[in-house]
């Protein structure tokens, strides 16, 4: 079969948040790039994703200059509720260092997409079958298959895994040269897209379990309930939804359309060292942090950043030395977030249902939320860390 063969610097494998902000980085800096990504443009921006992006990845955008990304659907972080037994008990959000946004993942990434396009970025959808070769070498190179099943392989310098969890970049790294740390919580969350606005807006604590109800526009909500791990989505019909999350929040819930319903399963992953060659891992190609902490996307840009200038100081002055440090610079600062994120997957959990942990642990979980409340510093600790400042 015929191959067609081509060069750049840096080879982007994912068209996500991670791989998409990367690009645009490099070619901000004159930096050739090509970004694959396997799935149809269509699909990869009406995929529905969750996210937040908080006052860190706000900052990043506008001193790279690409504010601009931030514009359109993106929602202002709103006056959310917290509710413990039926008791509203809202959040001080009144900080004027706070710039956090809910952004659905697909509105980023498609805003995204439109300012590499528009600035000359070279992003190939449907590239199936991607191999990464001699990753170890001077010059690794990345097969794959057009979206016109054509074969084709780029040499490169450099390779930037940004294809998620289950993603070929990671895979390719021998098992022996990776050390995972893993933790599989008790409960998983259903996660329910719906046609209706977020009101109430905000998180629920209750004895049935946690609930959220998360606005994804002016005329769509992301639901979450706490349910067993072995629950389907066949166990929660509509009525069931609408029943609990009313329950769970005590107070009136109006119904609606419900588009979309899922399990999904809560865990933490780290994967350590976060390179091997001259393959690098970003984003949840190398980390996967639960749902309730809101720091998927601030992990993914914080890593997006630091490898950036990585690059961008070793093409330009000839120094790999933040390259070679790359690994090393990122993990502690996934680590405090894996902390993060634990501690507040499990306070939340474990203060309304006690099926998991038992009477004490609420009452433990409990004393640490009222903590927040009562504590000036707790608090303080607690905003920065979803601020993505700590």
């Amino acid at each position: 079969m015929t191959e067609t063969s081509a060069q750049t610097t840096v080879v982007i494998v994912g068209a996500g948040v991670a791989g998409l902000t990367l690009g645009n980085f490099l070619l901000r800096n004159d930096i050739d790039c090509v970004v694959l990504e396997k799935h149809p443009r269509a699909y990869v921006e009406g995929r529905q994703r969750a996210g937040t992006i908080d006052s860190f990845g706000v900052r990043m955008f506008r001193e790279w200059g690409l504010e601009e990304v931030l514009e359109g659907d993106p929602i202002p972080d709103s006056e959310g509720g917290f509710y413990i037994d039926g008791e509203a008990m809202p959040l001080d959000m009144e900080d004027d260092d706070h710039e956090s946004l809910y952004c659905p993942q697909q509105v980023l990434v498609r805003n995204l997409t439109d300012v590499f396009l528009r600035e000359g970025g070279d992003l190939r959808y449907q590239a199936a079958d991607v191999s990464l070769e001699d990753i170890t070498g001077e010059r690794p190179r990345v097969r794959f298959r057009d979206a016109d099943g054509t074969a084709q392989a780029i040499d490169c310098d450099i390779v930037a895994g940004c294809d998620g969890f289950h993603g070929v970049s990671r895979r390719t790294i021998p098992a022996s040269a990776l050390t995972e740390y893993a933790h599989e919580y008790p409960y998983s969350w259903l996660s329910v897209l719906a046609a209706v606005p977020a009101k109430p807006s905000g998180m629920a604590i209750h004895s049935l379990g946690l609930a959220g109800m998360i606005p994804r526009g002016p005329h769509a909500s992301r639901i979450y309930l706490q349910c067993r791990v072995d629950d389907t989505p066949e166990q929660w019909p509509d009525e069931r939804i609408w029943s609990e999350l009313e329950a769970r929040f005590g107070t009136a819930v109006s119904a609606g359309e419900i588009i979309d319903k899922r399990i999904v399963p809560l865990r933490s992953v780290v994967f350590d060292p976060m390179s091997y060659g001259k393959l690098y891992l970003l984003g949840d190609a190398a980390h996967i942090v639960p749902p309730m902490s809101a720091k998927g996307i601030h992990l993914a840009l914080h890593d997006t950043e630091v490898f950036a200038r990585a690059v961008i100081r070793q093409v330009k002055e000839g120094d790999p030395s933040l390259l070679g440090s790359y690994s090393e610079t990122c993990l502690p600062h996934i680590w405090n977030y894996q902390a993060f994120a634990t501690w507040i997957t499990d306070v939340m959990h474990n203060a309304g249902f006690t099926g998991y942990e038992g009477e004490f642990r609420k009452q433990i979980a409990r004393a640490e939320l009222q903590r927040q409340f009562a504590s000036e510093a707790a608090n303080k600790l607690f905003s920065e860390l979803t601020a993505g400042t700590n």
